[in-house]
């Protein structure tokens, strides 16, 4: 094996409120000796999500460990094999890490990965709509809010890398689907492209009381199915106008994972006891043995142009955290990407 030395990105420390770019470095750092049961990987699209920000909070127990200050930051990853011991990967492979984001070359041991095929997507398409973010929303729509041809979806974050999937799986189930984001070209792009009835700049509104009416006005019935991506006044508008027997998908919650305190909860809680809501939290992870069933719903819907997407794509590892950074001040349309190399070699 040739001697490598690959860049990669490292926290200086960990994040209090919004990180900053002063908060990461890129470092050499050498790749070791390929031994049995490793392959060497270089890394041509990386992904940065916002489940990573809770990772940078050690003090706050979760699903996942937090990164270490002494190692490099770890994200999903699409990679093209270079060297190979592991029977069933060859070099030239492509495939898709769950561990190794944030570097140019890694050693990967297989335990993670996935082949992918560059001829039937764009290899980033990978780390979104056919990736991890796909899933997400495949599984909140059909294993928790599973609608019924004719309910109202509510989605909010409709614009991002998850959301987005999540609003053209509530249409294709027959929904009446609602979506919010934060700008007139995010909301043009869901109604033009994505296909929602109505998409709310939640910039427009002040306040809870005033995305509520706002909501109860595109959604006279009541929302059925609310898929949950920001939280603060997205859930307290929803669960103003959710509907008897709602359902409610908690994915995420990014309007609050940069507080330096606790936000107050929703005042409107009690409306889940009357009428009858169910609201569930949920992690991918739990998922991942469903990902052929997913792949088998999603990827024809993609083929045929029923399932479109948008990313925001950074050039340069080096580009990575402003590209992380982004995502909290809603920068990114779709998901956010980092070309660290080539496509092929």
């Amino acid at each position: 094996m040739t001697e490598i030395k690959a860049k990669a990105i490292f926290l200086n420390e960990y994040p209090a409120g919004m990180p900053q770019p002063s908060q990461f470095r890129l470092r050499d750092i050498d790749v070791p000796a390929l031994e049995d049961g490793e392959m060497l990987c270089r890394s041509v699209w990386m992904s940065v999500d916002p489940y990573m920000r809770g990772r940078m909070r050690p003090e706050v127990k979760s699903y996942i460990p937090p990164f270490s200050l002494d190692a490099p930051l770890e994200g999903g990853v699409v990679s093209q094999v270079m060297e190979s011991n592991i029977q069933g990967y060859e070099p030239g492979d492509y495939v898709v890490d769950f561990l190794g984001g944030w570097k140019s070359h890694y050693i990967s041991k297989g335990e993670r990965t996935q082949k992918v095929d560059p001829n039937m997507a764009p290899l980033s398409a990978y780390l979104g709509v056919l990736g991890m973010p796909g899933l997400t929303a495949w599984a909140g729509v059909t294993q928790i809010l599973k609608p019924k041809e004719g309910e109202t979806m509510f989605v909010s974050g409709a614009a991002g890398a998850v959301g987005s999937v999540v609003c053209q799986l509530g249409k294709a189930k027959g929904c009446r689907v609602i979506a919010s984001a934060g700008s007139p070209e995010k909301c043009a792009w869901l109604e033009n492209e994505a296909g929602v009835d109505v998409a709310l700049n939640y910039k427009d509104y002040k306040n809870a009381g005033e995305l509520t009416k706002a909501l109860a006005q595109a959604a006279p019935k009541g929302v059925d199915c609310y898929f949950e991506n920001v939280g603060g006044m997205h859930l307290e508008a929803a669960l103003n106008c959710i509907g008897f027997g709602g359902r409610m998908a908690l994915c995420g919650m990014i309007s609050v994972y940069n507080n330096t305190e606790l936000e107050a909860g929703p005042p409107n809680l009690v409306n889940m006891i009357g009428r009858g809501v169910m609201a569930r939290g949920f992690i991918v992870s739990e998922y991942i043995d469903k990902a052929m069933e997913f792949a088998m719903e999603v990827a024809p819907l993609l083929a045929a142009g029923k399932i479109k997407f948008q990313e925001t794509k950074y050039d340069g590892l080096e580009k990575a955290p402003d590209a992380f950074i982004g995502l909290f001040s809603g920068e990114n349309m779709g998901k956010a990407v980092i070309r660290v190399g080539p496509d092929t070699v």
